[in-house]
C-alpha cells in the first residue's frame, strides 16, 4: 500500500484497514509458528503498511487538535 493510497482513505476506512492488517499479521504469525510459510517479506510489508496507517491517523489527530 502506498502512502498516497493511505492519505486518500477516510477515518472509517483507516480503522478498517488497521483491523484487516492486524488480522492478516495474526494469521501469518500463526502459519509461521506451524511451519507452513517461510516468507518474511510479506510480514515486513504488512508491518510497514500498518505503520503508514497509524502515521496518517496520528497526523490527522494532530491537525484536528491544532485547529
Amino acid at each position: 500500500m502506498k502512502a498516497q493510497e493511505v492519505k486518500d482513505l477516510d477515518e472509517h476506512e483507516l480503522k478498517a484497514q488497521v483491523h484487516e492488517i492486524q488480522e492478516q499479521l495474526f494469521r501469518f504469525r500463526f502459519q509461521m509458528s506451524m511451519g507452513h510459510t517461510d516468507g518474511l517479506k510479506k510480514a515486513r510489508n504488512l508491518k510497514k503498511d500498518l505503520a503508514r496507517v497509524y502515521t496518517e491517523m496520528r497526523a490527522r489527530e494532530l491537525a484536528a487538535a491544532k485547529d
